[in-house]
């Protein structure tokens, strides 16, 4: 049996959880905090994030690659949820890319700009 599922569902729980702390009490939850500092610190957090998985595969252990991957996807779902990108959105477009060498994928991508 395919984890997927289980995959999509919990990035949707997650993302759940994220938009309901948008307006929330900054003082009280780091999301909520994430939404009023603006996009941003979003994009800010999500570069940071990035780069320390980029120094723990470098680096590290596969244990610490997962656990900053969490925080990746963690700031990446806050950063959709500010933009109005829900996880079926890019979901939707893995799956219009299915199939699709990546070359390809991207020379569409740039004759389309």
């Amino acid at each position: 049996m395919s984890d997927t599922p289980k995959i999509s569902q919990a990035l949707d729980d997650l993302f759940k959880v994220i938009e309901s702390r948008k307006g929330g009490d900054p003082e009280t939850s780091y999301t909520a905090r994430l939404f009023e500092e603006g996009l941003g610190r979003i994009t800010a957090k999500v570069g940071e994030e990035a780069t320390e998985v980029i120094n723990a595969a470098l680096r590290e252990t596969p244990e610490h690659v997962t656990s900053e991957s969490a925080d990746l996807l963690y700031h990446l779902l806050v950063l959709w949820a500010e933009q109005g990108v829900t996880p079926e959105d890019v979901f939707e477009e893995l799956r219009n890319r299915a199939g699709v060498s990546g070359i390809e994928e991207k020379e569409s991508r740039d004759q389309g700009n």
